[in-house]
């Protein structure tokens, strides 16, 4: 996951948390955190490059709407990134 982008990563979380994690609903939820908006060209291009890395998968809902998992794979990074940041992270306050 080191050599993802911050943009990519905050993509991979946001595929893996969404219940329908569609084209439309990951962008809408990422300018909903972010509070700015993200181009299409932008979030399709970083959103194959993950694919490309096997990160997440990609499949057709219908001839418009590309849905979006998370693989096996981008979940144990996920979980390898949470692991390593809470090692830096002060517990006690």
């Amino acid at each position: 996951m080191c050599d993802l982008t911050g943009f990519q990563r905050a993509l991979l979380y946001v595929v893996a948390g969404l219940d329908d994690p569609h084209g439309l609903a990951i962008k809408d939820e990422f300018e909903g955190y972010h509070e700015k908006k993200i181009h299409h060209g932008r979030l399709y291009s970083n959103l194959d490059t993950l694919v490309e890395k096997g990160l997440i998968e990609k499949s057709q809902r219908d001839r418009r709407t590309n849905e979006y998992s998370t693989t096996r794979r981008g979940t144990r990074e996920i979980e390898a990134r949470t692991e390593w940041e809470a090692g830096y992270i002060d517990h006690d306050g």
